[in-house]
């Protein structure tokens, strides 16, 4: 039972398929040139720059998804009395401002307009213990 090139049909009769160092040696090397035409290939080139850049760019990804979702959260907080928005608002931009200018900006005209804010409710409050004082000093001296 030989083939016409005069090998044996039964496994292992022949010599070279007895010592399969070689062909293991050959199916690994052409392996691992299959893989990298594989990885080569003009169709993953789309999915390899995707990766290229999470890997490059994973932390600016993880700031960017946690920034607006504080952000959100802030928003959602204006209008739910159960979480404080605009503090919320000042983490949510702070987070934004670690890798985002426009992000920077903005919180820094946010922390203006706050302490303009602030400034403008102790002088409220300064005027009205005045108005009092005064109110109630008339109200002594007509007494």
């Amino acid at each position: 039972m030989t083939h016409h090139d005069g090998r044996h049909e039964i496994w292992g009769d022949d010599r070279e398929e007895i010592d399969a160092s070689a062909v293991v040696a050959e199916f690994e090397a052409s392996t691992s040139e299959a893989a990298r035409r594989w990885h080569d290939h003009p169709a993953f080139v789309p999915i390899k720059a995707i990766g290229r850049f999470i890997r490059q760019s994973g932390k600016r990804i993880a700031v960017t998804v946690a920034g607006f979702a504080v952000l959100l959260l802030g928003i959602a907080g204006l209008a739910l009395p159960i979480l404080p928005g605009w503090a919320l608002i000042f983490v949510g931009l702070g987070i934004l401002a670690t890798e985002y200018v426009w992000a920077r900006r903005l919180l820094m005209k946010a922390k203006e307009m706050a302490r303009t804010a602030a400034d403008k409710t102790i002088r409220r409050k300064a005027a009205r213990a005045k108005n009092e004082e005064t109110r109630s000093a008339l109200d002594a001296d007509a007494g």
